[in-house]
């Protein structure tokens, strides 16, 4: 049994979270904290656990094994640094952090620790995004040129999305660096290390943090990829455009479409290549050492193309990647 304790409500994703683990056979939420805590007190009366208001009694806890954060983004580092030093396991919604810097110092207290960690990179699940590394790792498309992903909703310009994620001291950016970590972790997945990254992001509803972004990445491979990401845009679905000299892949909700020599047509993609999820990923490499598929360094590698965007952004120039 793997004990856990629920680390703030902050982020939307947080209340699917804990009914995910606590659904799970082999999982027993233990506790719930949050930085504010009345809404801790709630959540916590809802799980049927107890509240705890002290970070650090809930992260040194004899009773708890591992952490599911959901805290700020600004809190991140603070508490993946405390909960590797405690031997604590970690699961956590993106960004590991806004930085770098910050990303590697704390990659590098949990590879130390020795304590098992997941970063909730959910389309990675997917077989048609794992089917597209296939093409890409067999040569199916020939020499790769272009990536495009767009993922984008309304919440702002809808008003659903919480005012707290309009903080772009909390959050550490807007609309890229939380919804924009989709297409930001896919296109790390698919095409490697970047080498430059132009930004450009704006604010459509005049808000305190970017609503409407677009980033163009240049890889190693000297492939350029576009993207794209929004709080302002309705009935905007999933996009994907992987193109080469030998064909092109195209999967969006409707399905997925493949050219490659013989026309479009539209691919048998096995479901064995998508993965568990990644709570199921977590728990199951604590108990049997089995492998995450998205760890600290995916996790360095999202942050990375993250702080490259912002830094973009904010000095209204390329930022290289030889630069962090």
């Amino acid at each position: 049994m793997v004990r856990v304790a629920l680390l703030s409500r902050w982020h939307p994703h947080a209340t699917g979270y804990g009914k995910h683990f606590a659904s799970m056979p082999n999982v027993e939420i233990v506790r719930v904290w949050d930085e504010i805590p009345e809404r801790g007190e709630e959540w916590a009366k809802e799980m049927g656990v107890p509240f705890e208001a002290d970070l650090d009694a809930v992260i040194n806890a004899p009773d708890v094994d591992a952490i599911v954060c959901v805290a700020p983004t600004s809190m991140h580092k603070e508490i993946f640094l405390k909960a590797a030093a405690a031997g604590k396991h970690i699961f956590t919604e993106k960004v590991m952090t806004a930085k770098k810097a910050d990303a590697l110092e704390i990659k590098k207290a949990i590879d130390e620790s020795g304590v098992k960690f997941c970063i909730s990179f959910p389309m990675l699940t997917n077989p048609a995004i794992r089917y597209a590394k296939k093409l890409v790792e067999d040569g199916t498309l020939g020499r790769l040129s272009y990536l495009r992903i767009r993922n984008a909703h309304s919440g702002i310009s809808s008003g659903w999305l919480p005012e707290h994620f309009k903080d772009p001291v909390t959050c550490g950016g807007g609309a890229m660096m939380d919804l924009g970590a989709h297409p930001m972790y896919i296109s790390s997945f698919l095409m490697g290390k970047p080498y430059k990254v132009n930004a450009s992001f704006n604010k459509v509803y005049d808000t305190p943090v970017d609503d409407n972004c677009v980033s163009v990445i240049e890889f190693e491979n000297k492939v350029l990829c576009v993207s794209e990401t929004g709080f302002v845009t309705s009935e905007s679905p999933f996009q994907l455009e992987l193109s080469g000299s030998a064909g092109t892949f195209m999967m969006n909700q409707n399905g997925n479409l493949l050219s490659a020599g013989s026309g479009w047509t539209t691919p048998e993609i096995p479901g064995e290549l998508g993965l568990p999820s990644a709570e199921q990923q977590f728990i199951d490499a604590i108990e049997k050492d089995t492998p995450i598929a998205f760890g600290t360094t995916e996790a360095v590698a999202l942050t990375e193309l993250m702080d490259l965007s912002y830094i973009s952004y904010h000095e209204d120039r390329p930022a290289y990647a030889s630069e962090l």
